[in-house]
C-alpha cells in the first residue's frame, strides 16, 4: 500500500520530535502551575523580558540571528517575537522605518515557499510557488529556535499579521501577482478571514507545516495574528470619554478590538495549530493579541493561555488578572527614541503582574545585530544602554520567589509624590517600583517582624542596603535615596 507523502512526511517529523525529546526530556515552556501570570520553563518560574528586533530574523537572509541572539543574551533578556514568513514590508517605507529587520532587500526574502521559474514577485526575484515548501526557511528557522534554546531565550512565533496598508498586501506571497498558483483577487482587509477564497487552504498548509517543525522545540510560542483589530476594528472602548467626537472615538483615543469575521477565522487558525500537535509529542501555549491600550477581554479564543497587548498600559493586568493567564506587553516602541520611557513602561507593567515585556528595538538592523544602530530609524528606539536596563529588571524579577507574587494594593499607604506598583508573598517579601522622583518617604503597612532590604537603581543597576530593622507591626516609613524616573525597592521579613 502506497503511504501518502504528506503522511510521511509528518510521520518522519513525530518520529524526530520524539527522539529529540526522549534526549532533551525538557517539556515545551507552560503556565506555571502554581501561579499561571509567570511561567514554568527549565525547570522554573520565569518573568519573559526583551529589546527585540523587528520581527525579520528568519525571514531575512541578511540578518546574523545568532549574534542578535548572542547579544540579548548577554544583557540577560530572554524573550524573542518572530514573524513566521507570511508577511512584510516595504523596505524604506512601511511606518517610516529606514532600516527595517522586517523589509528585506530585494531578493533578500526567504519566505517559506519556494520561488518558482516566473519572475515578477514585487519585492525582486521570481514568484513564489505555494505548493512547495522552501527548505532554506525551515532551516533557518530550526537554527534560530535551536540557537535561541541553547541562551534559554523563549520565542513567541507569529504565524499571520495584518496587513494596514495596499503596500504591505502587495509585497504578499498570497497577493495573486506574486504567485503562480492563481491565489483569488480579494479585499486585503479579508485576507484574515474565511471569506479569503482560495488562499485559506495555503494558510491551513503552512500553519500545519510550522507546527511540525517546530514541534520538538521546548522554547516556542504560538501567537496565532499579530495586531488582528488593525484591518478589521470594532470599537470596544475609549482611553478618555470626555473628548468630544469624532476624536473620541478614533486612534489614538479608541480601544478597537477584532471583528467577528477576523474571530472566527483565528480561532480555526487556533484548532489547526491543536489538532495537529493531537499526532505530536508536544503542546505549545497559544497567544492571543488581544487589542492596543488595554481592556477587560471579552471572550478569549479556544485554548489561548497569553494574553497579548500592544501599547498598554498596567490596568490591563489588573482589569485580567481573575482569568489567571500570562498577561503579556507584547509590543511597544512607537514613543521616541528616549530609553526612559521605555524602562519606566516595563517596570510599570511587570510590577503589577504582568508576564512578558517586549520592546520593539530599532538598533538592531542587518549588519548591526549587535544593536548599536542608534542612529534615527523609524518611530522608536533602543539601545545597548536600554537592554542593560531591561536586563536589571528582568534580573529582579527572576531572582524573586515568583510563584508566591501576587500584585498588592494594600501594603503601601501612600507615597509621596510619586507612582507605586507592588507586587508581594504577604507577609514574606516585597517588590515595590516608585515611578518618578525622589528623594520622598513611602508610608507602609507591614506585619510585626525583622526586615532586610535595598533600594535598586533601575539605570545602573546600583543597590544601597537598608540597614535591618526591627518593626512592631502597622505604619513604617522609610525615606528614599534620590533618584530620577523610578526606583524599585525589595523588602525581606527575616525567618518568615
Amino acid at each position: 500500500m502506497m503511504v501518502p507523502t504528506d503522511m510521511v512526511s509528518t510521520i518522519r517529523l513525530a518520529l524526530v520530535a520524539s527522539v529529540l525529546m526522549s534526549l532533551t526530556s525538557a517539556a515545551p515552556i507552560a503556565l506555571h502551575p502554581k501561579n499561571p501570570h509567570y511561567f514554568l520553563f527549565g525547570g522554573k518560574a520565569v518573568a519573559l523580558i526583551t529589546s527585540g528586533e523587528h520581527y525579520g530574523a528568519v525571514l531575512n537572509a541578511d540578518f546574523d540571528y545568532r549574534r542578535y541572539l548572542a547579544t540579548l543574551q548577554a544583557e540577560k533578556l530572554n524573550y524573542t517575537r518572530l514573524f513566521g514568513g507570511t508577511y512584510v514590508e516595504v523596505p524604506s517605507q512601511s511606518f517610516g522605518i529606514l532600516r527595517n529587520t522586517l523589509a528585506p532587500a530585494p531578493e533578500r526574502y526567504v519566505a517559506p515557499w519556494a520561488r518558482s521559474q516566473s519572475p515578477g514577485y514585487a519585492g525582486g526575484g521570481n514568484k513564489f510557488n505555494l505548493e512547495q515548501w522552501n527548505p532554506q526557511f525551515f532551516e533557518r528557522l530550526r537554527d534560530f529556535l535551536s540557537e535561541a534554546a541553547k541562551r534559554n531565550i523563549v520565542v513567541e512565533l507569529t504565524l499571520f499579521s495584518s496587513h494596514y496598508s495596499e503596500a504591505q498586501w502587495k509585497m504578499s506571497a498570497f497577493h495573486p501577482a506574486n504567485n503562480i498558483n492563481g491565489t483569488n483577487a480579494i479585499d486585503w482587509k479579508k485576507l484574515q478571514t474565511a471569506e479569503n477564497g482560495n488562499i485559506l487552504k495555503y494558510q491551513e498548509q503552512y500553519t500545519r507545516k510550522l507546527v511540525r517543525e517546530v514541534n520538538a522545540f521546548d522554547n516556542a510560542i504560538f501567537e496565532i495574528q499579530n495586531e488582528p483589530w488593525s484591518d478589521r476594528p470594532v470599537l470596544a472602548d475609549v482611553l478618555n470619554p470626555y473628548l468630544q467626537p469624532p476624536a473620541r472615538n478614533q486612534y489614538p483615543n479608541s480601544v478597537d478590538i477584532a471583528d467577528p469575521l477576523s474571530f472566527a477565522w483565528q480561532s480555526r487558525v487556533a484548532e489547526w495549530i491543536t489538532t495537529e500537535e493531537r499526532s505530536l509529542p508536544n503542546r505549545h501555549l497559544l497567544a492571543q493579541n488581544y487589542c492596543n491600550f488595554g481592556s477587560s477581554v471579552r471572550t478569549l479564543l479556544p485554548g489561548v493561555s497569553v494574553v497579548n497587548f500592544h501599547y498598554t498600559y498596567p490596568e490591563a493586568v489588573l482589569w485580567n488578572y481573575g482569568m489567571d493567564k500570562a498577561i503579556s506587553y507584547d509590543e511597544t516602541g512607537f514613543l521616541g527614541r528616549e530609553d526612559d520611557r521605555y524602562r519606566r513602561e516595563a517596570w510599570n507593567f511587570m510590577l503589577s503582574g504582568g508576564g512578558v515585556f517586549n520592546n520593539l528595538d530599532y538598533s538592531f538592523t542587518p549588519g548591526h545585530e549587535d544593536g548599536r544602530d542608534t542612529a534615527p530609524n523609524g518611530p522608536g528606539g533602543g539601545s545597548p544602554v536600554l537592554r542593560h536596563q531591561l536586563g536589571i529588571l528582568a534580573e529582579f524579577l527572576n531572582s524573586l520567589p515568583l510563584v508566591d507574587l501576587r500584585p498588592d494594593w494594600n501594603t503601601v499607604k501612600h507615597a509621596a509624590g510619586v507612582k507605586v506598583r507592588a507586587l508581594s508573598y504577604s507577609g514574606h517579601e516585597y517588590a515595590f517600583y516608585l515611578d518618578g522622583n525622589g528623594p520622598t518617604e513611602v508610608t507602609f503597612t507591614l506585619p510585626a517582624g525583622d526586615y532586610v532590604g535595598s533600594w535598586t537603581d533601575t539605570k545602573t543597576g546600583g543597590r544601597e542596603v537598608i540597614e535591618r530593622f526591627r518593626h512592631a507591626g502597622g505604619d513604617k516609613t522609610l525615606r528614599t535615596p534620590g533618584f530620577q524616573n523610578g526606583i524599585s525597592l525589595r523588602l525581606a521579613r527575616v525567618g518568615a
